[in-house]
C-alpha cells in the first residue's frame, strides 16, 4: 500500500509501508533523522503570512501562498487513541488497529487543503516521518496515555508517552495532556500534581501544551465524562489555573450536552481552545452544526477531530474532512 501524501521539500524516507517496515528494521535512526530534516511551521498561520519560497513565485501564487484558509484557527486531526487502548470506532471493536489503515487514512486527511496538523503518539508520528506526511505540519505530540481505556486504574492516567524534551528533540510543535478528575477519586490528585509540573516544564521549552480536561465518575463501573455545562465550566477554570504560568497553556474541550450553553461556559477562560471532536456515532451533520457555532466564541480557534473524521459511517474521509475544514 502506498498511502496518499501531502507534497513534501523532499523524499520520504519510506515511500510505503512495506519500505516502513523494512527501515525501522534496519535504520532506526531515519526517525531522527526524517525529524531533523522536516520542514515547520508556526502553531498558527495568520492573515499577514509571510510568503517563503524556494523558487520565484507569480504575484498571484505569491498572493494565494500568504494567505491562508483559516487564519489564526487550527484543524488537527487527533490519532492518538489506540496508544490508550480506545481501538473502537461505532459497533467496530477493533477498527483503529489496522496500522497500515490508519496511516492510510491519516496521509489522506494530511493531504486535504486547510488541514494543519496531527496529533499522535510516538510511534504514530514516528511513521508519518518516515513517510514524509508532516511536511509543513503542526505536530502535537500526546503525553498521557497510561490511562488505559476500561482499566482499573483508568484515572491513574500517567505520562507514558512524549515528555517535552523528545517533543523539543524531534523539534515538534506542541503537546498534549488528558486531563480527567473524579472527585470521589484521590488519585485525582496525583494527576493534577503530574499535569502541572508537565504544564510547567513544556513553558520552560517554549512549547504549547493543550491540556483536555474533564470532570468524570464511574457509572456501573464505566468510567463516564460529565459533559453538563457546570462540569465542563469546573473543568475549565481547575485546568486553566494549573502550573506557574499559564503562558502556553491551551485548552482542548469538548462541546456541552446543550450546545445553547458553550457561550458561557467559554467565558470562564481566557486561555484559547479548541473544540475536542469525540464520539459523534451516526449524527456527523448533527456535530457541525455544534461545532460551527461554538467556533463563533472568542477564544474557540479551532477543531482537533479523530475517529468522526478518519472513519466516517459513510466512508467518505475527504468529504468529511473538507466539511470540517469549512466551519472554519
Amino acid at each position: 500500500m502506498t498511502p496518499a501524501r501531502p507534497t513534501a521539500s523532499a523524499t520520504p524516507a519510506a515511500p510505503s509501508v512495506r519500505d516502513l517496515v523494512r527501515l525501522r528494521a534496519e535504520r532506526p535512526e531515519a526517525i531522527a533523522e526524517a525529524a531533523a530534516r522536516r520542514k515547520r511551521r508556526p502553531l498558527l498561520r495568520t492573515a499577514d503570512t509571510a510568503v517563503t519560497a524556494d523558487t520565484a513565485v507569480t504575484a498571484e501564487t505569491a498572493s494565494d501562498r500568504a494567505r491562508p484558509p483559516h487564519p489564526g484557527r487550527l484543524m488537527i486531526i487527533a490519532a492518538d487513541h489506540p496508544a490508550r487502548g480506545a481501538l473502537a470506532v461505532g459497533d467496530r471493536a477493533l477498527a483503529m488497529a489496522n496500522r497500515s489503515e490508519l496511516l492510510q487514512r491519516l496521509c489522506l486527511t494530511l493531504s486535504r487543503p486547510g488541514v494543519d496538523g496531527v496529533l499522535a503518539s510516538a510511534d504514530v508520528l514516528d511513521d508519518l516521518l518516515l513517510l514524509g506526511a508532516l511536511e509543513d505540519k503542526v505536530v502535537m505530540g500526546s503525553m498521557n496515555r497510561g490511562g488505559l481505556a476500561g482499566a482499573a486504574f483508568e484515572l491513574d492516567d500517567r505520562f507514558t508517552g512524549h515528555r517535552p524534551e523528545d517533543l523539543v528533540r524531534h523539534g515538534f510543535d506542541a503537546g498534549k495532556l488528558l486531563l480527567r478528575i473524579d472527585h470521589d477519586d484521590p488519585g485525582s490528585l496525583d494527576t493534577l500534581h503530574a499535569a502541572a509540573r508537565t504544564i510547567d516544564a513544556m513553558a520552560a521549552h517554549r512549547l504549547p501544551v493543550f491540556v483536555e480536561p474533564f470532570l468524570c465518575r464511574r457509572v456501573d463501573g464505566r468510567l463516564r465524562n460529565d459533559l453538563g455545562a457546570a462540569a465542563v465550566t469546573t473543568s475549565i477554570a481547575i485546568a486553566s489555573g494549573l502550573a506557574g504560568t499559564s503562558a502556553y497553556t491551551w485548552l482542548k474541550v469538548p462541546v456541552t450536552e446543550d450546545p445553547d450553553d458553550m457561550a458561557q461556559v467559554m467565558e470562564t477562560s481566557t486561555l484559547p481552545a479548541v473544540l475536542l471532536g469525540g464520539e459523534v456515532g451516526d449524527d456527523l451533520d448533527g456535530a457541525y452544526g455544534k461545532w460551527r457555532e461554538a467556533l463563533r466564541l472568542p477564544t474557540v480557534r479551532g477543531l482537533v477531530v479523530g475517529r468522526s473524521l478518519l472513519y466516517p459511517v459513510d466512508g467518505d474521509v475527504a468529504g468529511a474532512v473538507d466539511t470540517a475544514v469549512s466551519l472554519l
